[in-house]
């Protein structure tokens, strides 16, 4: 028979893992990356979108686009390689069949924005300004599965100023602006956006890469040439983190690689805001939810109340 000795054990508390980027609030810093999770249905199964940060849908255009010639997606070690290229139905589809089922979220609901030109990224966004459960956009200048547009604005310094100041004048939500890995400074495409408004900045996006069928003598994708992302571009990622965290002041949204609590630590212990999960999700759907938890695990056990005594520690040791 248990007896009952009066002794109440309390409760651990849990951490408060909220964050924030710009006036928006996040209920923790897991967020799915662009590209990875569809328009969410496609992991409704597997993850209660109310208890992650955020959502960020696939990347959006003005018009309809059939995304390049198959095969666009090839493994490779410790990652993947992807030339999709942008396949969606356009924002007029979005706005009258996606965002109704979008708006149900209990969660951040963010629209990567691409575009072939100046012009179209601005008239993308202000259209996107009207949708009102829709609270950020994230600016993707760094797409490298596009021939035009994409990553054209994102290693241009003129071009990326040129494109994020004119979305700013017709966008006044939040605003992530998505950097290219593919240059020598990644914290001067920071710095801009910063100076151009931008509420924070997400990188990394892919590393150009190529892969080559030995037996058929031939590239693995279509344009020969894709995105590589995934565990294999993790150090890269982190390194470049870390380096714009402390070239600007506005927050830095980390990705790149993020398969588990620990990579995901790392990347906050470079100065991270938050993290998007990405490739891990094709391996396991939940990726994103035992994340949270294990951050909540990690902050209980050292009885850290929040995030903030772990943002950016590695400059403060």
């Amino acid at each position: 028979m248990h007896r009952r000795t009066g002794i109440q054990h309390k409760q651990p508390e849990m951490a408060d893992l909220r964050i924030k980027i710009g006036s928006l609030v996040f209920r923790n810093p897991v967020i799915l990356a662009s590209g990875t999770c569809g328009y969410g249905a496609e992991l409704d199964d597997f993850v209660d979108m109310s208890q992650i940060g955020g959502i960020i849908v696939k990347g959006t255009t003005l018009e309809p686009r059939e995304g390049n010639a198959y095969p666009r997606m090839a493994e490779t070690a410790s990652g993947m390689l992807n030339a999709v290229g942008l396949q969606n139905k356009g924002i007029s589809y979005f706005e009258e069949n996606i965002y109704p089922l979008l708006a149900k979220y209990d969660t951040n609901v963010i629209v990567n924005v691409n575009g072939n030109t100046v012009e179209d990224y601005a008239e993308l966004s202000s259209r996107i300004e009207h949708l009102e459960a829709i609270p950020a956009i994230e600016l993707n200048i760094s797409c490298p599965n596009v021939k035009r547009g994409g990553m054209i604005f994102g290693t241009n310094p003129g071009s990326a100023r040129e494109v994020i100041a004119a979305v700013r004048k017709v966008y006044s939500r939040t605003l992530i602006v998505k950097l290219s890995p593919n240059v020598t400074d990644v914290t001067e495409f920071a710095r801009i956006s910063q100076e151009e408004g931008a509420e924070a900045v997400s990188l990394v996006n892919t590393l150009l890469g190529m892969a080559i069928d030995a037996r058929t003598m031939k590239p693995k994708l279509s344009t020969v040439t894709g995105g590589l992302s995934g565990p294999a571009i993790k150090p890269v990622a982190l390194r470049m983190v870390w380096q714009t965290a402390r070239a600007v002041s506005i927050p830095v949204i980390g990705l790149g690689g993020i398969m588990n609590t620990e990579d995901a630590l790392e990347f906050i212990m470079a100065g991270a805001t938050a993290i998007q999960i990405g490739t891990a999700s094709f391996i396991e759907p939940r990726t994103a939810i035992t994340v949270v938890q294990g951050l909540n695990s990690f902050l209980d056990e050292r009885d850290f109340a929040s995030l903030d005594r772990i943002t950016g520690i590695i400059n403060r040791i």
